[in-house]
């Protein structure tokens, strides 16, 4: 290639993927500085300039002049010598493809930062392109990769695992993912392994916002915030719990994010791979919130103490199993959506008389709720929601109370 000619394919390269030309230039300097020192194997430091106008390329030698600094052993002046070869061009042909191709890669990866930094947290759907025993790549839309992790952590503490226990992924399948990192190619923290070859963005399948997400697009009233998401508990691939609160006083948030017949909630679990999500009302009041988190578990009495945060609860002995839930995990989760400390003891360990109601009690103030409304359907089916407070039935159902 001869040197005006590699002037113009610089310029043609530049323009075309909008990368500055004099910095181009600068870098493909620095890259063949290093290479003719190794190739003319010089004793000391090389530079290397390219004529702007021309492309004619010089190499100089820089011999030290003088006395090094006392303080760091360094020169501090150099004498410059000629020391290009005849054959610079070609040696400069090789490089340039070395470094055009490295610094397009960064500005693909620059791109790719500053379109979506700004989307960490949203939700998109994309589709499975390779996987490995560490990561799947997912493709987001042409020319924009994902990585999904699942490295074990035993082996790789330091790197994430966002995959559910049980998911495997197909080629070609489609997956929605929560975007939860973007890697910025100009950042000064720690490389992870491979960062280089590895894409950008980073998405998550266990996230908690993910179940955030997906009833935003299945619940309209979430979208358009008549009912607000207070809080999310999960453990990926098994089982996860949702509060939710209306803003509305005749709109049932727990009706609303399940849908007729469960078809929205269904949606959800499904793209969930099944995995189980109870939906229950938030309240104000810590010791119904703490019993509404417990369901499907009918509580008996709740005593709470604000001080330490700590709740007790009560219920009978056949609900005891159902509180505590399979390995613990209704309660641990009822914990992490409360954000309190749960105690769960039977009614006759407690010494408490068996009652099919439950009794809150806060600052000793005993109010008589019943869990479950009480409307049953033609076909003989009650309805899943909570009652309102002081009433028998929910909000959907409340003027049957009027009537009755």
């Amino acid at each position: 290639m001869a040197t005006s000619e590699l002037i113009e394919a610089l310029q043609a390269l530049a323009h075309e993927r909008k990368i500055d030309e004099f910095y181009l230039i600068e870098r493909l300097e620095a890259s063949l500085a290093k290479s003719y020192q190794h190739i003319l194997n010089l004793e000391w430091d090389a530079r290397v300039t390219i004529d702007r106008q021309t492309g004619h390329i010089y190499v100089y030698e820089l011999v030290p002049v003088g006395d090094p600094d006392p303080e760091t052993g360094e020169f501090t002046e150099f004498e410059e010598r000629d020391v290009t070869p005849n054959d610079v061009s070609r040696i400069a042909a090789q490089n340039a493809k070395s470094v055009i191709a490295s610094i397009v890669r960064e500005a693909g990866r620059q791109s790719i930062f500053e379109e979506f930094s700004g989307r960490v947290g949203d939700l998109v759907t994309g589709t499975v392109l390779q996987g490995t025993p560490d990561f799947t790549i997912i493709k987001i839309r042409e020319g924009v990769e994902a990585e999904l992790p699942h490295y074990d952590a035993r082996k790789y503490p330091g790197e994430r695992n966002e995959r559910p226990n049980g998911e495997r992924y197909k080629h070609n399948q489609r997956l929605k993912v929560l975007i939860i990192a973007v890697r910025d190619p100009n950042s000064d923290e720690p490389k992870t392994r491979g960062d280089q070859a590895r894409p950008s963005i980073i998405v998550s399948r266990t996230h908690p916002d993910l179940i955030r997400r997906l009833f935003e697009i299945e619940v309209p009233e979430i979208y358009d915030g008549l009912v607000e998401v207070k809080s999310i508990a999960r453990e990926p691939g098994a089982r996860s719990k949702i509060a939710v609160y209306s803003r509305e006083q005749n709109l049932d948030p727990v009706g609303a994010c399940v849908g007729p017949k469960g078809s929205r909630v269904r949606m959800v679990v499904e793209e969930l791979r099944n995995e189980r999500v109870d939906v229950i009302q938030w309240d104000d009041n810590p010791a119904k919130y703490v019993a509404n988190a417990l369901s499907p578990a009918r509580v008996t009495r709740v005593s709470v103490d604000e001080a330490n945060h700590y709740a007790t609860v009560i219920v009978t002995d056949d609900q005891l199993s159902l509180a505590i839930g399979k390995e613990g995990q209704n309660a641990r989760l009822a914990a992490r959506l409360t954000g309190w400390h749960i105690d769960i003891k039977s009614a006759s360990f407690a010494g408490e008389p068996l009652d099919e109601n439950i009794l809150i009690d806060e600052d000793d103030d005993k109010t008589e709720v019943d869990a479950a409304c009480a409307y049953v359907s033609v076909d003989g089916v009650r309805c899943r929601n909570h009652a309102r407070p002081g009433s028998k039935y929910c909000g959907i159902h409340a003027s049957l109370e009027v009537s009755l």
